[in-house]
């Protein structure tokens, strides 16, 4: 599973563990974990526009729309039996 590290606006760094992407609607989608652990917490981000050269920025969804749509491709995805909360 790849690892991926992110900085906060603060310069704080997490680190998350992809488990699934996916493009809906020209945009790119992250399910991502906080860890490897059965129990772990995962979140959905999504990828923003970036000017050309630099790296990509990633938010949480917090439309709850938008927020349901990315689920449920992602439990379509997956194939263990996964419940999402907002």
């Amino acid at each position: 599973m790849e690892k991926i590290i992110f900085t906060a606006d603060d310069g704080s760094k997490e680190e998350f563990y992809i488990e699934e992407q996916t493009r809906i609607g020209g945009v790119n989608y992250l399910l991502v974990s906080d860890s490897m652990e059965e129990e772990a917490n995962a979140y959905i981000l999504k990828e923003l526009p970036s000017s050309q050269g630099e790296e990509s920025e990633y938010v949480m969804v917090e439309d709850e729309v938008e927020f349901e749509a990315v689920s449920e491709v992602f439990s379509r995805m997956l194939d263990d039996d996964v419940a999402f909360e907002k």
